[in-house]
């Protein structure tokens, strides 16, 4: 029998849509120690299941990904994280694990399944990132949005991201900000470019489990089919959705006779008025993994996919037909 799962150092990495996590944590595995396993645990407020293979992009046989789709995976009292984490534990036995909620959850609610009395041994919790474009201080819709605050609460190292794109004032109103909600006590801020976090962060001791209030983890488990159990329909592709804290997800999956014109669909994306793009793509010059935010899109290209995935997180209307539309436009479908 192996040895007793004990002391694996932990992290929680979170922020808002499009703050940067996925950027953040692929540069810390880039980084990563020859000698560690890592293990890396994502959340999607999307139903498709697109980060994990965007991180697995530059992993190495090393780091361990694990997905937990369709929002908040600390709903029904932590089961799905229960299950998932335990799985991925099991196989990878980690040095240290990673967590990245979904920039839509409740980091106080994963902080309650880790700091509970099930973990108290197996995990070591380090310091808690939060990651955040310090230009949406501007904007009320963030200012006003709980999960964005709590986000920026719960944080030990509070990271303002993108700040090459910044203007003269967005670092400064952030530290106003946190200064007013008194949420720089025994924190740290810091401001960094492309997601390049310093490694010594991770090993910081937080205090942010000190700070969540503890309570059983329990419940208990339903069975849900996953969209990869699911068939193509004959149209080649199937549509989801999932709504919640005020935003949609509409996600898309291509069977993968179906291929992209690679010329066109950067462009599509960034002609996009969304708060949020995710895609891995099979196109006419290969597979790439698409990420944007609302500043440019990012593409990496991925050794090979199973199928095709693209994902739209939207407050308010989006036109979803029309979209779809034009991506089957510059596929080989019409």
């Amino acid at each position: 029998m192996p040895d007793p799962l004990t002391g694996i150092t932990t992290n929680i990495v979170t922020g808002f849509l499009g703050a940067g996590k996925s950027t953040a944590i692929l540069d810390l595995i880039s980084n990563k120690p020859t000698n560690e396993n890592w293990a890396v645990l994502v959340n999607e407020f999307g139903e498709v299941g697109i980060d994990g293979g965007l991180l697995a992009s530059n992993k190495s046989k090393d780091v361990f990904i694990r997905e937990v789709p369709g929002g908040c995976m600390c709903c029904t009292a932590g089961l799905p994280m229960l299950m998932a984490m335990n799985m991925l534990l099991a196989r990878a036995r980690p040095q240290r694990l990673i967590i990245e909620p979904t920039g839509l959850g409740h980091p106080t609610e994963v902080m309650n399944v880790l700091a509970s009395e099930h973990y108290q041994d197996v995990l070591d919790i380090r310091a808690t990132i939060t990651l955040v474009d310090a230009r949406k201080i501007k904007d009320e819709r963030y200012t006003r949005h709980a999960t964005f605050n709590e986000q920026l609460e719960i944080g030990d190292f509070i990271v303002a991201s993108k700040s090459d794109l910044y203007g003269a004032n967005d670092f400064d109103n952030l530290r106003s900000y946190l200064s007013e909600k008194n949420w720089l006590h025994d924190r740290t801020l810091a401001s960094v470019i492309d997601g390049k976090l310093k490694p010594e962060w991770l090993d910081e001791e937080g205090q942010s489990w000190r700070r969540t209030k503890k309570q059983p983890v329990s419940g208990s488990i339903e069975q849900v089919s996953t969209v990869d159990e699911r068939e193509f329909p004959p149209e080649g592709y199937i549509r989801l959705s999932n709504q919640g804290e005020g935003f949609t997800s509409y996600g898309w999956i291509f069977q993968p006779a179906i291929v992209f014109d690679e010329s066109a669909i950067a462009e599509l994306l960034k002609n996009t008025n969304v708060d949020r793009i995710k895609a891995l793509l099979l196109t006419t010059t290969g597979a790439f993994g698409y990420n944007f935010a609302g500043d440019k899109v990012e593409q990496v290209q991925l050794g090979s996919l199973e199928d095709s995935r693209i994902e739209v997180i939207a407050a308010g209307e989006f036109p979803a037909a029309d979209f779809e539309a034009e991506l089957l436009a510059i596929s080989n479908t019409m």
